[in-house]
């Protein structure tokens, strides 16, 4: 009897060797004359034991890891297509703490499946929420996704439901639907994970929005240092063309709607729906001045709904069991779950999807368990390189975007970065500002001019020169970025370099006599 043996596909643990220890893998079996069936599968998003191989048996998938191609030989030796005992074994996959906790609603199917396999999708709930909506009215259809609380994934939180009804609502004969895939915020990688682990529910989720609103046409904008993604999901489209999940009829239905993968060039501001619209039509990457809003005069001036990937991967199962059923996680008006990225200094980085309300203090040492020095952490960044720096004094702040917004902080993507106690909180505010000067677009003169003044005065400032004129003027330029600027590239910047004064004004050298210019 042939023995599946998953290996993931994953471009992060790609980088840690997974690719050769699936070709170790699928040699020694050979070797040994043992009937293996090799399945790149998506990553369970335990980056620390990457690779992380595992092994079906009749008591579930037993895990491995983190395994290197020397391990290869030893673990047959163990035994490990049958469980058997090995230093690397580590039990039970949906067994482990770290995932035990969890609450997947949509990273379901991650890790179990191979991505690029449409009979794995169906097989495991996939494309049930599309076989709902093709039996609903469109109204129907947008009244599930509002019921359900679903809120923009990207960082802005908007209401999602809100945004489909205005495109729906707005007449013309060519609507689109934007997948937002420019995953630019550092420490963020659940775009990429769904893209590169389950594609298929992001083909399914704009389907059925497109299906919502009458679009015929959606594009995955993609930032070109994704390549893995574009591969699988490329491959993914194909399959959804050739089993008639896309094109023309869908399903028999009389319904169209076509889907295309476009890249961006790398610039961060085309993160920003306008500014990404602009590149699509093969323009410079400039943002739009608002109004007219997306949903009204979008891409070549029609009705068009941009979201992110986690808001659209989010659809399938708000359609599947219904807007109740989704609501029901999470708190106050921050429904659903959210898919939280671990990076930085943290010992066990990864992807934890949870409901709202979970702590940060619980994410950062029951997740995470502590900095991965074992020193002290801190701050965190939350919402990338444009998020505020939380101290450990709002470490208890429930992860929801009201309790983030009243701190003068942002939940954003779900992306959390940990520093331990050797960082300079005044190099990182220097950091953010040098960020915006080298990707701001340039239309607005707050963000281009004002960034640039910002690094000057961040470099006199760590220089310990004239701190009492220069401190007064950073926040001044802070208030002008805040206030003037375009878009939240320049309009955010602020919100890390204050609040890394406001929290660690001692790294500023408030409280050290000012040196002299």
């Amino acid at each position: 009897m042939s023995i599946t043996i998953y290996v993931p596909c994953d471009s992060s643990a790609a980088s840690m060797g997974a690719d050769r220890v699936a070709i170790a893998i699928a040699e020694e079996a050979a070797k040994r004359g043992i009937d293996i069936k090799l399945i790149r599968n998506g990553s369970r998003g335990m980056y620390w034991l990457e690779p992380l191989v595992e092994v079906a048996t009749d008591k579930g998938r037993v895990a491995y890891g983190p395994v290197q191609p020397g391990d290869v030989s030893g673990l047959f030796d163990a035994n490990f297509t049958q469980g058997g005992a090995h230093a690397l074994n580590l039990g039970l996959t949906e067994e482990l703490d770290y995932f035990k906790k969890q609450q997947r609603l949509t990273f379901a199917r991650i890790g179990k499946t191979d991505p690029i396999s449409l009979t794995d999708y169906v097989a495991n709930d996939g494309y049930r929420g599309l076989k709902n909506a093709l039996a609903m009215t469109q109204a129907d259809i947008v009244k599930a996704v509002t019921d359900s609380g679903l809120r923009g994934r990207g960082g802005a939180a908007f209401p999602t439901g809100i945004k489909w009804n205005t495109v729906l609502n707005t007449a013309s004969l060519q609507k689109y639907i934007i997948c937002n895939a420019d995953e630019g915020d550092s420490g963020t990688f659940s775009d990429r994970m769904v893209m590169e682990g389950d594609p298929f529910v992001l083909i399914e989720g704009m389907t059925i929005a497109g299906l919502a609103v009458d679009a015929s046409q959606g594009y995955i904008y993609l930032r070109i240092e994704y390549p893995h993604a574009f591969e699988i999901l490329n491959a993914a489209i194909a399959t959804a063309y050739k089993e008639g999940y896309l094109g023309e009829n869908i399903q028999g239905s009389g319904k169209t709607f076509n889907l295309e993968v476009r890249q961006g060039a790398g610039a961060y501001v085309c993160g920003e729906e306008t500014s990404l619209m602009e590149s699509l039509e093969g323009k410079r990457g400039l943002v739009r001045f608002k109004p007219p809003l997306p949903a009204i005069s979008g891409l070549f001036g029609q009705p068009t709904i941009v979201n992110n990937v986690i808001s659209l991967a989010s659809v399938p199962v708000i359609l599947d069991k219904g807007g109740d059923y989704y609501r029901d996680f999470g708190m106050g008006r921050s429904r659903g779950t959210l898919p939280i990225q671990l990076a930085g200094n943290i010992k066990r980085p990864g992807l934890v999807e949870l409901g709202f309300g979970l702590t940060l203090r619980e994410l950062l040492y029951d997740f995470g368990g502590g900095s991965a020095s074992g020193r002290p952490i801190k701050a965190v960044q939350v919402g990338g390189p444009l998020g505020a720096y939380l101290p450990e004094a709002q470490f208890d702040t429930p992860l929801d975007y009201e309790a983030f917004a009243a701190n003068w902080t942002v939940l954003g993507h779900g992306g959390i970065v940990v520093f331990d106690d050797t960082v300079n909180m005044a190099e990182m505010a220097r950091y953010s500002m040098e960020f915006c000067k080298i990707e701001s677009c340039g239309k607005c003169t707050p963000c281009r001019i004002g960034s640039t003044r910002g690094v000057e005065v961040m470099d006199d400032i760590i220089n310990g020169r004239n701190l009492d004129k220069n401190i007064p003027l950073l926040r001044d330029l802070c208030d002008t970025l805040l206030n003037g600027s375009l878009c939240a590239l320049g309009g955010m910047t602020p919100y890390p370099v204050l609040s890394a004064l406001n929290h660690f004004p001692e790294d500023f050298g408030i409280n050290a006599k000012a040196t002299a210019a």
